[in-house]
């Protein structure tokens, strides 16, 4: 047995689990009413699901390990793409 887990991140991580996490929590905010606190802790658990039981469903440690990825990075993601629109906006106001 290996002491760290090999993993490989590829396609899948980028393109798809991470917009994938960003969009259903998104939908989980809209439909269901979640309070703002909550979020990131949905984004979280929502990445861990799907790598644990999807794209590294034969090895526990690095699904765990990439569903932080996942969950986190679309947590950054939209605090990113929060913080410009809420800049954009301002510096259209000011003109």
């Amino acid at each position: 047995m290996e002491l760290f887990p090999v993993i490989h991140t590829n396609f899948w991580d980028a393109i798809i689990a991470v917009p994938a996490v960003l969009l259903i929590t998104q939908l989980i905010k809209v439909f269901m009413h979640v309070q703002p606190k909550y979020v990131p802790a949905i984004a979280l658990a929502i990445g861990l699901t799907i790598s644990i039981f999807i794209s590294h469903r034969h090895n526990l440690i690095a699904g765990i390990f990439m569903g932080f990825f996942y969950g986190y990075a679309a947590i950054g993601n939209f605090a990113a793409l929060k913080t410009t629109i809420n800049s954009f906006k301002s510096k259209k106001l000011k003109e």
